[in-house]
């Protein structure tokens, strides 16, 4: 049974991140697609508004799986963590060519440390740090 709550509350922060990222992805392109030029390059307004949302998106997926876990939440913030580093890189290796390379290196580096600031929050919050 323990496998089963650590697996839900891993899928739980990795959904959060991907809802949001998608969600976040198809506002900013409703609201301001003046910021992706006709060969599909983002303008540098978007790279760093892209920037801010995937912190913001990271944060918020550590910020569910720490309260979804049971037992040490920084166990389970640790590994989707992980997963998200891993695929973050994947990402860059898929998109290599079409970004700049300082905004690929910055998006694998905020990923992971988005989900442990989010877990950090939550966990001040519930007053356990």
């Amino acid at each position: 049974m323990v496998i089963v709550f650590a697996f839900l509350a891993l899928l739980s922060g990795l959904a959060t991140i991907l809802l949001l990222g998608v969600l976040s992805s198809v506002l900013l392109k409703r609201l301001a697609p003046g910021w992706i030029a006709e060969d599909g390059r983002p303008s540098p307004v978007a790279v760093l508004v892209q920037l801010g949302l995937s912190a913001v998106t990271a944060a918020a997926g550590g910020y569910v799986t720490s309260m979804t876990a049971r037992g040490n939440p920084l166990v389970y913030v640790l590994g989707l963590a992980i997963a998200v580093l891993a695929l973050s890189a994947l990402n860059a290796l898929e998109n290599r060519g079409r970004q700049p390379i300082w905004f690929q290196l910055a998006q694998v580096a905020i990923a992971p440390l988005g989900v442990v600031s989010g877990a950090l929050l939550r966990l001040k919050v519930a007053g356990i740090l």
